[in-house]
């Protein structure tokens, strides 16, 4: 907490954290800081939706309709606008039960600890998000098994399979479909090729960062690679490129939903998601069960194509280059990621700073989401600025790009 607070402290007093818009709208293009417009490259909402004009009519209607709030516990009582909701999002995702909650990681909280049984084990990847590993704590204190093993080392989760199989029930693996910092992706395959293999292992997947960019009916990068998987234990949150907010869990079978759905905290205590978010909810998931999504998944998918090449012909170091809408340009040690993001604020980009300790210490980087109302234009004179200044940021540091891909292990 002492780091944390430290990087807080560093990166406040640099004005790159904690700021606050000074625009009077938003058009997901730009954004205004201490009455600086800068171009923002800063959104998880990668397909704009946020922006659509159908969902803020559908908010609208719900607020003047239903009010601000609907301050009942869902175990009385729900908003019929959830009905609507997750009638919608269960069409999407081929009839399976599903239920929207607050949020992801009041999700997982629910899920998770209802889920998981006292002779099960956990295994969670060392990148799947923190929403689940804190969710996991809460198994602890009944002496459940946790385990931590490498990203995406589908060699160690098979060895670690074998040598917990015959003392625990299931062994349930919890991973990301798309992961959040870098935006490379799990082996869906390989986790199904497993799953097929030992009848113990459950999947728990987070596809926040795969969902609607992806996927029939914009189900997610998971969905887009296999079918639904019957040991598989699928979440979201729709606060990405959905537009709208609230996590989303979906199961495999009906005993499952209910078990959750009846003795989770979450669904009990908890109040419920406004009106206005569910109305704006029933409109995206309206255009997900239409082929307009295809339609937005391609034009996000044209921009990242974009992207890459550019990054590519720019020769700058682009770690685990994919086709999802999270590019990760490594600048080294931290010293030098201060410096990039102050001199591309300047300059007028805004972007996100990913440094020690969410990412090691000597791969800091520039994480830029890219979203579908960026223009081309925009993608270019963002990278094409990015060029220019790296050297002199690692100059000042007395770094160089040689360190920067020897630090991440990329080939030059």
């Amino acid at each position: 907490m002492e780091i944390v607070e430290q990087v807080a402290s560093i990166t406040l007093k640099l004005g790159i954290v904690h700021n606050s818009t000074d625009d009077i709208s938003l058009d997901g293009r730009h954004i205004t800081i201490r009455g600086k417009k800068m171009l923002y490259f800063g959104s998880c909402g990668y397909l704009g939706l946020e922006h659509d004009p159908r969902l803020k009519a559908g908010a609208i209607e719900a607020i003047n309709r239903f009010g601000t709030q609907f301050s009942s516990s869902r175990a009385y009582v729900s908003s019929g606008y959830y009905q609507q909701s997750e009638e919608l999002l269960s069409k999407m995702f081929m009839g399976k039960d599903v239920l929207l909650l607050q949020s992801l990681t009041v999700g997982h909280m629910s899920n998770i600890p209802v889920l998981v049984g006292n002779d099960d084990a956990v295994i969670l990847d060392s990148q799947v998000h923190d929403s689940v590993q804190t969710a996991v704590q809460l198994l602890k204190t009944r002496d459940i098994h946790v385990e931590l093993i490498r990203n995406n080392r589908m060699d160690m989760l098979e060895s670690r399979i074998k040598a917990l199989k015959n003392e625990y029930n299931k062994i349930w693996y919890m991973a990301d479909g798309v992961y959040s910092m870098h935006g490379d992706f799990t082996r869906v395959k390989d986790l199904y090729k497993l799953a097929d293999q030992y009848e113990q292992l459950h999947l728990y997947l987070d596809d926040i960062h795969g969902m609607s960019w992806a996927g029939p009916n914009g189900t997610g990068y998971v969905l887009s690679q296999e079918n639904f998987h019957e040991r598989l234990y699928w979440t979201t949150g729709l606060t990405k490129a959905f537009g709208t907010a609230g996590g989303l869990l979906v199961y495999p079978d009906s005993k499952s939903f209910h078990r959750v759905k009846n003795t989770s905290k979450a669904f009990i205590f908890s109040i419920q998601m406004p009106p206005m978010v569910l109305g704006a909810t029933i409109e995206s998931a309206k255009i997900h069960l239409t082929d307009e999504i295809y339609s937005l998944q391609d034009e996000l998918r044209l921009k990242m194509e974009f992207f890459n090449n550019t990054a590519r012909k720019l020769k700058l170091p682009i770690v685990n280059e994919t086709l999802s809408p999270i590019g990760f340009i490594g600048v080294g040690k931290p010293d030098v990621g201060y410096n990039m993001v102050r001199r591309m604020m300047n300059l007028g980009y805004f972007m996100n700073l990913s440094v020690f300790p969410s990412v090691s210490f000597n791969k800091t980087g520039l994480r830029i989401p890219v979203n579908r109302l960026n223009t081309m234009e925009d993608i270019e004179s963002l990278l094409t600025e990015i060029a220019v200044q790296l050297p002199l940021a690692l100059a000042d540091s007395n770094s160089s790009m040689t360190e920067i891909y020897k630090n991440f292990k990329l080939v030059a």
